[in-house]
């Protein structure tokens, strides 16, 4: 091993970087446009993400105009079943919503008044079963204008308690969030009790997170509970997502450097060791290999589940590399070093991807072990006689 050997050894490692930075970009814009497009078309088919405001009360004095009223009391009960839904190549978090909800207002002045009482839709692009809206007595069904909120008027007498019931069953996307107003206010004796049938549930931002989680035999019951609380925020539920082949093959393919770096350093190091030095297009090669991995995997998922197309791949790249090095370098050196080290690199590191959150944590495991490896294993060479340039031997004289 030479100087100008690393240097073409490097040169060829950048050009393998180019090509991933390439197939990455290349994955992720075209993810990107079909989520949008298919996405718009799943809202269109199943509904939208749900916006739940509660119900606005305001009264009306002839002395003083409108005259906002404050909720009493909110008891409200929700139920999230989640459903993914795949369209196309792509899967979506959808979700079926049963939503209780009873409030109560009263008239705090002495005299009667007349309260306009407002609930609007958490979204017009949705379906709303066995819905009901009554306000006391009187039952407010849909009908002619505004298509995103209903409203009443109903007589209040003097220091009158109201109550408002809203139910429906609807269906959503991505998540669902209840709000208590559109500026900051005053909730008072409030309780929202959000049931799901999954576990890896999140928070939006800018949400409240609840006041106690309670596993159940399919998921979790989340609580918010308030007596007197002051906020502009939110409450929110995220729903999780599964995996989407093109975020995650872009991913792969952004790191990919990653796995090639390590992979080459150990043929070059090992290599050193037993005075196996492999040719710069050997190392050429191998890296396009690498890259086949990723390219295969990228096109595979287009056609076949995700977890076949990386099975697929990884057995396509696993035997290039080691039938080519079992002709270049011998079975030992094919199997042992190489095939080992690749199943490490490449195929561990890439399936680390599929296991959100700890990615980074088994790169670097595997960053620290391969380094501890290789210093022990090399801890008695003498580097300067590795990398001392050979001389031409002599040629002998020809005898006349």
């Amino acid at each position: 091993m030479n100087f100008r050997r690393l240097v073409a050894i490097t040169f060829i490692f950048g050009c393998v970087c180019v090509a991933w930075l390439i197939l990455g970009s290349s994955i992720l814009f075209r993810t990107e446009i079909g989520y949008e497009a298919l996405g718009r078309q799943v809202e269109a088919l199943w509904g939208s993400r749900h916006y739940q405001k509660a119900p606005e009360v305001s009264g009306y004095l002839p002395e003083s105009g409108g005259t906002p009223l404050e909720l009493t009391s909110s008891q409200i009960a929700v139920d999230l079943q989640l459903d993914h839904r795949r369209k196309g190549l792509l899967w979506y978090a959808t979700y079926a919503v049963d939503f209780d909800g009873t409030y109560t207002f009263q008239n705090p002045t002495a005299e009667m008044i007349t309260a306009t009482v407002t609930f609007a839709f958490p979204t017009s692009d949705a379906i709303y079963d066995n819905f009901e809206f009554r306000i006391g007595e009187t039952l407010v069904r849909p009908g002619g204008g505004d298509s995103r909120a209903l409203s009443r008027r109903v007589e209040v007498q003097p220091r009158e308690t109201v109550t408002i019931h809203i139910a429906y069953a609807s269906r959503g996307m991505d998540e669902w969030r209840y709000s208590f107003a559109d500026d900051i206010t005053t909730v008072e004796d409030f309780a929202l009790v959000v049931t799901t049938d999954f576990d890896d549930y999140d928070f939006p931002e800018r949400t409240i997170s609840p006041s106690a989680k309670t596993p159940t035999s399919g998921g979790w019951a989340l609580t918010w509970e308030f007596s007197s609380l002051v906020s502009d925020f939110d409450i929110g539920v995220r729903l999780p997502q599964r995996l989407n082949p093109g975020p995650l093959a872009s991913k792969m393919s952004y790191f990919a450097p990653v796995s090639l770096f390590f992979f080459f350093t150990v043929l070059v190091v090992l290599g050193a060791v037993q005075g196996n030095h492999l040719h710069p297009m050997h190392y050429f090669f191998l890296g396009a290999t690498f890259f086949s991995f990723h390219l295969l995997f990228a096109y595979l998922v287009d056609h076949v589940l995700l977890e076949l197309a990386f099975v697929i791949a990884a057995v396509v790249s696993l035997a290039l590399v080691i039938s080519y090095l079992w002709r270049v370098a011998g079975r030992t050196f094919a199997l042992r070093e190489a095939g080992l080290s690749q199943f490490f690199f490449l195929i561990l590191f890439s399936y680390a991807f599929f296991f959100e959150g700890y990615t980074g944590l088994v790169i670097t495991l595997g960053s620290v072990i391969t380094l501890a490896i290789l210093m022990q294993v090399t801890a008695g060479v003498d580097w300067d006689e590795v990398f001392k340039s050979k001389k031409p031997a002599p040629e002998k004289a020809q005898v006349k």
